[in-house]
């Protein structure tokens, strides 16, 4: 049993010190954030992620998980000091590293003994070596600590799933002492052989950046194929499927749609591009998929102009507004710029999301929020399919002919296909299909 000291109750903070308590280790939750620490304390999760809240609440009631606002309390008995605060995405594309800063400032103060302090934010290389030099100079005792980076992999929805049955944990140490402790937490993932690559600093820090880039690099090559595809006559499904077979390329983000969105591709394929330019270097593969994903939302637009022509006036029923299905997150989320175009041209908006309009209110309080994907289509001219949420699968399209005013569907995550939505009368569009056969009134 380790004792650990998690320093960020947000996403990859929460979710990390839950599982790691489930392993048997003992976990202390810190963040500076009062009131989300009372509402832990009570059973209150912060945001929204299937089964986290079970996880937590389990962990508690074993004694295994605890929450505090006290950096001091936290490292009090630790082994191990896990840094998981925000590092977000500056003005200038480049990660913001003040609250880690901050942090280690404060960890330099209370260190009184031998611990291991891991990085689990994702920060660009060399953060750990700036961060190793500010702790020691704010030691107050002689004493030997350890740097260590340990990237998170966890996707929104499914993060439990991806912490505890990781496709691979990725260890950055410089010493045996270090890593010894690092594998040891990490031990219960070895009954099912999860492989475990151990790196330097730097590498386990570029390994997260690399990562996430070719992912956002994948989803925007896909969506530059469907539109090359809309223009030959060629389906997007089944040039996707067919290269996905290929075991060099496989199957998975091969999706055409909206894009990346969400905390981690936008913000880190941005921070690669800064990282590389400080280094001398060129990221131009991912310079142009993030100008790819820039550009998909005025993409939709034009399709929506071309299912229904002016949109000025038009009621416009925006069915999702989270980034991805089964997550609250609507960070850099395709809804945000296209609830902006559709506004800038005059329409009447008409949302729901079953869990992110709480997020979403915030930003824009004055849409119509709905309570169901059927009330948010009543008198719309377009229905604008923007997250695959479960619910938006098998939508009743009888009831939606009747009472929407227009009959148009633009599919942005090719759910439906044209022939199902043309027999209840819809004109269709989607991503990556040519098949413009409605007539354009």
């Amino acid at each position: 049993m380790i004792r650990i000291c998690m320093v960020g109750t947000g996403y990859v903070g929460l979710v990390s010190g839950a599982c790691m308590a489930d392993f048997g280790h003992r976990v202390t939750c810190v963040d500076i954030n009062q009131e989300r620490i009372e509402g832990l304390v009570k059973g209150v999760i912060p945001f929204y992620e299937p089964g986290l809240d079970r996880l937590v609440l389990k962990n508690v009631d074993e004694q295994r998980l605890t929450f505090t606002t006290s950096l001091a309390e936290g490292i009090k008995d630790a082994d191990v000091v896990f840094i998981a605060v925000q590092t977000p995405m500056s003005e200038s594309g480049e990660a913001d590293l003040k609250y880690v800063m901050k942090v280690g400032e404060e960890i330099g103060e209370l260190l009184d003994r031998y611990m291991v302090i891991v990085t689990k934010s994702t920060v660009p290389v060399g953060t750990n070596r700036a961060l190793e030099k500010i702790i020691r100079a704010k030691l107050t005792t002689d004493v030997e600590f350890d740097m260590a980076s340990n990237p998170e992999f966890l996707r929104e929805g499914s993060s439990i799933e991806d912490f505890m049955r990781p496709d691979r944990v990725v260890i950055g140490v410089d010493s045996e002492r270090s890593e010894e402790l690092m594998r040891e937490i990490y031990r219960p993932l070895y009954l099912s052989d999860t492989p475990m690559v151990k790196t330097g600093i730097e590498t386990a820090e570029l390994v997260k950046y690399a990562s996430n880039s070719f992912l956002a690099v994948k989803i925007s090559f896909i969506n530059e194929i469907a539109k090359l595809a809309e223009a030959v006559g060629a389906d997007v499904f089944d040039v996707a499927k067919a290269m996905g077979l290929d075991k060099r390329i496989g199957r998975k983000f091969l999706h055409p749609g909206l894009g990346f969105g969400g905390s981690c591709l936008p913000k880190d394929t941005n921070a690669i591009v800064h990282i590389a330019a400080e280094a001398g270097s060129e990221m131009s593969i991912v310079r142009a998929a993030i100008e790819v994903n820039r550009n998909i939302p005025g993409r939709a637009i034009a399709k929506a102009e071309n299912l229904v022509g002016d949109l000025t006036g038009k009621t416009i029923a925006l069915l999702g507004l989270a980034f991805k299905p089964n997550t609250d997150d609507i960070r850099s989320a395709a809804s945000i710029e296209l609830v902006k175009l559709l506004e800038a041209k005059g329409c009447k908006l008409r949302v729901h999301d079953p869990a992110a309009m709480e997020n979403f209110k915030l930003f824009h309080p004055d849409l119509t929020y709905c309570q169901s994907p059927y009330e948010a289509c009543e008198s719309a001219d377009l229905a604008i399919l923007v997250t695959e949420w479960n619910q938006y699968r098998q939508l009743d399209f009888n009831w939606l002919a009747e009472a929407m005013t227009g009959n148009a569907f633009l599919d942005c995550r090719n759910v439906y296909d044209r022939p199902h939505l043309e027999k209840f009368g819809f004109k269709y569009d989607c991503f990556g299909r040519a098949d413009h056969s409605w007539p354009v009134e």
